[in-house]
């Protein structure tokens, strides 16, 4: 490839170069220890020197050098792998640059072209690919990527840096390479070379870490196996894009229902490291002001902005996105603004000294910034923006709230009755009169948010500071709940950009019959039964309504269990819509993978939770050696946001912290809960206890400010039971925000991020192990054996995964089935790794057309054995389809193997279906039978009839080989073209070849001879099953075993003897192996180019090929009768299988099968 031109002293690198050609302005030289001779201990410095020094010269073993006339300057131009590519560099610059440089009169001319030249080349390369600082060394880095870890052209590297890969206490200075689906690490010191290649999708932990030895480090885990990597340049950078690497690969392979197909990064040919960073950037922009999913971060300023009443300037950045405009404070005052431009109806200079603007919203509110350093362009921007969100949808989100009247008669168009108003207002409306002291607190309550609302906003670009999060603490009056829910979400801004949307949901998904809808029909009553709202008609059909709706607008989540609970909730305080935007915010915000199948995100979320009681409960961690029982029973707690452990009117408390703080408030209150019983806990002497003692606490937590009837309130008996043991959720909330409130946003989406890939290879080794279980019962396999092969099977559903945007194999791997069904693998899937892990593979040295027709028939004999595995007939096979198939290739008797090959090459179609194994087709666990499936259809099922088949499969060991089909002629040729195939290569090849001659000939012969009885006995039928006569031992002569008797022919054809023809491509080499048909003893030839003796044939073997058809047939006992006279096919078929050997082979070419 060509480089930037660098100048080159070359005095001090001609020990390290050797010239292989020159001329008058070029040298093309080739760095010693490459080519010819190895370059003895001078290569081997040089390798070493090639990794550990960053230059030119690593990177590839030849480069081109221009020379400057008269004068001892070099410039390297151009660098190569091999010297075929270097040498189309050089005659390049033969044809196009030599007769050129001629008309120049000076040599820093000609340098000067020729470095113009060299760049333009550059520059013409890097026209699809740019973006890269470095274009030119990034393009080594590939060159030298693909030639060190051979994995396939289509792997995209997304970057690469120099650092050390730690083995024991000796560093080994290298490059650790970043792909799309890989990390890769090279080292080279001394001879000692150090490769390594791990695919992201098979890492468990990615962590930073420090020891004493370590100052400071990354820590990767794979298969429980621990690499560190230290001595980075930028550490926290590269520690981020493996973070990011990795959690795509995670979240495309593993975790498909939350991967979208137009998600930003979703084609892996087309990663680079800046893309990774914009999205990185996107993804945490979105997150901390809660905007909607698609909006994206466009410009980001540094600036002051202007706090009104509290009269100060606090300084932050100003975020520009397409739609909305945020500020965020960095100088400790919890500030953050966001303002949608919707909203804007100005923008001002109004001091350019100070260089500041004014942005003016609807409401006569202005926002002041000042000191930004391009303040100009800023309010160039906002015009803009603000120009483009002026479409008829913004127009028409950005009216003034409608009316209740107004609003009637929008809903009443619609054919779903939507309920304009909260279910609290409905069923405990507000009394204005009251003078209860507990409502005279909720009216302080609500002044003090009047003259928040008042000195800070209300709606839309309100300021929240701590001021904010203190009133929040304190507990949101029930007036303002839904309001400040919608706005702390940023909900709000979901329904003002989607008018309509609802209600055309329900209109879409009415009448309509799924499977979520009845799950949510199942949980309906289900949801806080106790409040009133949910004892009549009206809170039942709004929560059936809003959850329906949801399930219609993301069928990947659908409906899950604990959705319903807290739908419920948002219902009390929040209209139907505005409950419906509040379910998205959480679903799909907040909590992201929080409600699906797996429950992913609270998994991971549990994970934090352990990690931060390690943290601050020091005491705890010690008296308990194993923190899984806290996540365990605190999972409820985060699922539904503690509505389902705490009275309704304390829970509400913990959901305004969490819409104002997100997932933080939750795990700062279940600590606090932890807290506030470390006493007890620490005494407790079993699970049990603890979890009476937790259930206890959330029993007597109590709101004594909640203004909600008795009626209503869930904890008031309990309360005045024991009122000396109850605790105020207020209390609770406020000691959790003093003692744990140092607990940063970023600190808990870091160790979200971090524990991510722990959850899922936790749920990945679970289903492991439970494959694993109920196979090894059924196989002879080693349990090493079986875990080696399980992660091929695995691996090579994600090989067809790694470089496809929307690879149907994706869809093979659904989490929600059975272990066994989670991964399957197609047609070509299977066949590749079948071939992979064939036990008789061909030898590759031998005569090309022979090797390559082998190999075709053995694709051919994958394809086969796929359909005879796939039991079900749905395409796919799970792994223990796959490993009993291997299973009796490896392990199984001679009789089994061939009975395997035999059924092979019966028709598909037609006939009984065979199974192609014996216990393990008709022995399984209990957990895998499906009454449904075996009595679909038909109507009521019999319990007895089920019980009786179930019985009979049980004690059927064993197929019986006499129930098995005749071959016929056609498929006979086809297995014995297999079993060729199979002995191609071996070292007894020649004494196989005869084997399965003389195995054809005799019979041909009792062919002919059944014929000839048939003739002369028209009246009598010939017997159609031949007995099967006395295995004899391997040793014995075929001339001494017993002759079989004769196969049947086929009924209805004509009677005259006939040979079978030879299939035309019967042979794998130019001359075929045909079936004999010479009276006498002929010489033919065998695969391998070598001359074999035949053996006789009848004399009357007719060999007319127009006479041939299928009228005649074998049965599998006659062919095992005749095989097993036979000792070198039984020796071959019953040799020890080297199956570590083969599985490692198989590992180690598994990705280079896909080139």
């Amino acid at each position: 490839m060509w480089l930037r031109p660098e100048e080159v002293l070359l005095k001090s690198a001609l020990k390290l170069w050797v010239t292989e050609k020159s001329n008058q302005y070029f040298l093309l030289q080739r760095r010693r220890g490459y080519g010819e001779g190895g370059g003895g201990i001078t290569g081997l410095l040089v390798g070493t020197l090639d990794t550990v020094l960053d230059s030119t010269a690593k990177v590839a073993p030849y480069r081109i050098l221009h020379q400057t006339p008269d004068s001892q300057v070099y410039w390297s131009i151009a660098c190569g792998a091999s010297l075929e590519e270097i040498s189309q560099h050089w005659e390049w610059l033969q044809v196009n640059i030599m007769r050129t440089l001629s008309v120049f009169d000076s040599g820093d001319d000609i340098t000067s072209f020729v470095q113009g030249k060299i760049r333009g080349l550059i520059a013409e390369e890097s026209k699809s690919g740019g973006g890269d600082e470095d274009p030119e060394g990034f393009r080594e880095a590939v060159l030298r990527f693909e030639r060190l870890f051979g994995l396939p052209k289509r792997e995209k590297l997304v970057t690469y840096f120099s650092c050390s890969y730690w083995r024991g206490r000796v560093p080994n200075q290298g490059w650790i390479y970043l792909s799309t689906n890989f990390i890769c690490f090279y080292s080279y010191l001394l001879g000692n070379e150090v490769k390594l290649v791990f695919s992201w999708d098979e890492v468990s932990r990615l962590e930073r870490t420090s020891s004493v030895l370590l100052a400071e480090s990354i820590r990767v885990s794979v298969r429980g196996e621990d690499h560190f990597f230290s001595m980075f340049l930028h550490l926290q950078q590269t520690f981020l894009l493996m973070q990011q690497l990795a959690d795509y690969a995670i979240t495309r392979l593993f975790d498909k229902e939350t991967f979208s197909t137009d998600h930003p990064l979703s084609d892996p040919l087309h990663i680079t490291q800046r893309a990774l960073e914009v999205h990185a950037r996107n993804q945490a922009f979105r997150a901390f002001f809660r905007l909607p999913q698609g909006e994206n971060l466009c410009e980001v300023y540094e600036s002051f902005l202007w706090v009104p009443f509290s009269h100060y300037n606090t300084l932050g950045k100003v975020c520009v996105s397409e739609r909305y405009l945020c500020f965020a404070s960095q100088d400790g005052s919890q500030c953050h603004l966001i303002i949608p431009l919707r909203e804007v109806v100005s923008v001002e200079l109004p001091d350019r000294s100070s260089r500041a603007l004014s942005v003016g919203v609807r409401g006569k509110r202005a926002f002041r910034f000042s000191e930004v350093r391009d303040f100009e362009r800023m309010a160039a921007t906002i015009r803009r923006k603000c120009f483009n969100s002026s479409s008829p949808q913004h127009s028409a989100s950005a009216q003034l709230p409608l009316c209740d009247d107004e609003e009637d008669v929008m809903v009443g168009q619609t054919q779903a009755a939507v309920s304009t108003e909260a279910l609290m207002n409905v069923f405990h409306p507000h009394d204005a009169e009251n003078l209860d002291p507990k409502m005279l607190k909720e009216r302080m309550k609500e002044q003090s948010w009047q003259i928040h609302f008042a000195e800070y906003g209300r709606g839309s670009g309100m300021f929240c500071t701590k001021k904010t999060r203190a009133l929040v603490v304190r507990g949101v009056p029930e007036t303002l709940r839904g309001e400040l829910w919608m706005l702390f979400s940023g909900a709000v801004n979901d329904m003002a950009t989607h008018p309509g949307y609802y209600t055309t949901l329900l209109d879409e998904c009415m009448g309509s019959s799924s499977l979520a809808c009845d799950e949510i029909e199942r949980d309906l009553h289900r949801s806080l039964p106790e409040h009133p709202a949910f004892q009549t008609d009206t809170g039942i059909s709004a929560l059936r309504r809003v959850l329906t709706a949801y399930a219609h607008r993301n069928p990947k989540i659908g409906y899950c269990q604990a959705m319903n609970i807290l739908t419920s909730v948002l219902l009390l305080y929040a209209k139907e819509e505005e409950a419906f935007w509040l379910l998205v915010a959480v679903c799909e915000r907040m909590l992201p993978d929080y409600f699906n199948r797996r429950i992913i995100g609270a998994l991971v979320d549990q994970a934090v939770f352990e990690e931060l009681i390690r943290d601050h409960l020091t005491a705890l961690t010690d008296h308990m050696t194993d923190l899984s029982f806290f996540s365990s029973v605190s999972l409820s707690w985060f699922l539904t946001l503690f509505i389902s452990v705490l009275p309704i009117e304390s829970a509400v408390n913990v959901v305004d912290c969490f819409f104002y703080d997100g997932i933080r408030a939750v795990l700062q209150l279940a600590l606090a809960v932890l807290h506030y019983n470390m006493d007890s806990l620490l005494c407790c002497n079993d699970d049990a206890e603890a979890v009476t003692i937790l259930n206890r606490f959330f029993d007597n937590v109590t709101n004594k400010d909640s203004p909600l009837p008795a009626t209503v309130q869930q904890a008031s008996a309990t309360a005045n039971n024991k009122p000396a043991q109850s605790v105020d959720i207020s209390d609770l909330v406020r000691e959790a925000y003093e003692r744990f409130g140092e607990i940063r946003w970023e600190e808990v989406e870091n160790m979200r991020k971090r524990n991510k890939l722990y959850v899922i290879q936790t749920l990945e080794e679970t289903t492991k192990q439970n494959v694993l279980r109920v196979v090894a019962q059924d196989v002879k396999f080693s349990a090493s054996q079986l875990e080696e092969l399980y992660l091929l099977f695995k691996r090579q559903h994600f090989i067809s995964c790694y470089w496809s945007v929307c690879s149907p194999a994706l869809q093979n791997h659904d989490p929600s089935l059975p272990y066994l069904d989670q991964y399957q693998l197609g047609q070509s899937q299977f066949a590749a790794l079948f071939h992979l892990l064939l036990p008789w593979t061909p030898n590759t040295h031998s005569h090309t057309r022979s090797h390559s027709h082998t190999h075709s028939h053995l694709h051919s004999l994958a394809r086969s054995a796929f359909r005879l595995a796939d039991e079900n007939a749905d395409g796919l096979v799970n792994f223990k389809e796959f490993i009993c198939t291997l299973d009796i290739l490896y392990n199984g008797s001679f009789t089994e193997k061939l009975k395997f090959l035999f059924k092979l090459h019966l028709q598909p179609a037609g006939g009984p279906v065979c199974k192609p194994f014996g216990p393990s087709a008709s022995t399984f666990p209990a957990e895998e039978l499906s009454i449904s499936t075996r009595f679909s259809g038909r109507g009521k099922i019999d319990l007895q009839e089920y019980l009786k088949q179930w019985q009979d499969e049980l004690q059927k060991k064993e197929e019986n080989i006499k129930d098995l089909p005749r071959i016929k002629q056609t498929q006979f040729v086809r297995l014995s073209k297999t079993l060729y195939s199979v002995f191609h290569g071996d070292d007894e090849e020649e004494s196989l070849y005869r084997a399965v001659a003389r195995v054809t000939s005799l019979l041909l012969r009792m062919e002919e001879v059944g014929r000839r009885l048939q003739d002369n006995s028209p009246t009598k039928t010939p017997q159609t099953t031949p007995q099967t006569p006395p295995q004899t031992n391997p040793d014995t002569p075929a001339d001494s075993a017993p002759t079989p008797l004769t196969p049947e022919p086929s009924s209805g054809g004509d009677h005259s003897p006939k040979s079978p023809q030879p299939d035309p491509d019967f042979s794998p080499s130019d001359t075929s192996h045909t079936l004999p048909t010479s009276p006498t003893s002929t010489t033919t030839s065998s695969p391998t180019g070598t001359s074999s003796s035949a053996i006789d044939t009848p004399a009357d073997t007719p060999g007319d090929a127009s006479a041939a058809g299928e009228d005649w047939s074998f049965s599998f006992e006659q062919i095992l009768a005749s095989l097993l006279n036979e000792p070198a096919v039984v020796r071959f078929f019953e040799r020890t299988i080297d199956a570590h050997t083969l599985i490692e082979n198989a590992r180690r070419n598994q990705l280079r099968d896909t080139h």
